[in-house]
């Protein structure tokens, strides 16, 4: 059964959803029959990548909001995490575009490593306060995780799996997802935002009973036959 999860590494409540999701697919009895799908989406396509502005500053100005708001809002996530065991320092965060990022992301997708990467982009991003739009720094994760210095070499200096990009974002568009994070569960059920543990758990386990039936061979004649116990008729 597969689970779309449509995120950008800008945002604190992605990597928030991403964690209350993983702990509810460990208390998930078919977890091992689970596959992830992770697509990218741009929250701001448009951002200007600017190191020595902070995210206090950008979100005051792109909300146009009060710093003292926006700390409140910041703070909100910050406990969120904290709740979880993550560490969110916005700090020390610095404003940068994310598609390079998610082009990274692309790449790993294709070696089966784009949780991987996400994991490890959103730590960098939130934790270390790392610029994910630098190359050096997209290089140095995309090692850390397993992926080829060649390939990665290849994709940071071409366009290579921007066109990837935009098909997750026209996916996004076309199914109605206008904020992350997002999961669709068995291509039918969505979860919009970072949700309790037991929301996901609900959502999988109902899921996953229907994708059960829907996989179940449909008999149309039935003849004389012998179960797994060796009763016949």
């Amino acid at each position: 059964m597969y689970v779309n999860i449509w995120s950008d590494i800008r945002c604190p409540f992605c990597y928030i959803g991403k964690h209350k999701f993983e702990k509810a697919l460990e208390q998930f009895e078919h977890k091992d029959k689970v596959k992830i799908m992770w697509h990218s989406f741009e929250l701001d396509p448009k951002i200007k990548t600017d190191p020595k502005k902070s995210d206090l500053d950008y979100l005051a100005e792109s909300k146009g909001a009060s710093k003292e708001q926006v700390q409140q809002m910041l703070d909100g996530a910050v406990k969120m995490g904290e709740e979880i065991g993550l560490t969110l320092n916005f700090d020390k965060g610095t404003v940068a575009n994310s598609f390079n990022a998610h082009r990274l992301i692309q790449l790993a997708k294709a070696n089966d490593l784009a949780d991987e990467a996400e994991e490890a982009l959103f730590e960098a991003h939130f934790k270390e306060g790392k610029n994910i739009d630098d190359k050096n720094a997209l290089r140095e994760i995309g090692v850390s995780i397993g992926l080829k210095e060649a390939d990665l070499d290849r994709m940071l200096f071409t366009d290579e799996y921007a066109d990837k990009v935009e098909q997750d974002k026209k996916d996004a568009a076309r199914i109605g997802v206008n904020g992350v994070p997002f999961f669709v569960f068995n291509k039918k059920y969505a979860v919009s935002g970072a949700q309790p543990e037991d929301a996901f758990l609900e959502v999988l386990e109902k899921s996953w009973a229907e994708y059960e039936e829907e996989n179940q061979p449909l008999i149309v004649n039935k003849g004389q036959s012998c179960d797994a116990d060796g009763n016949c008729d």
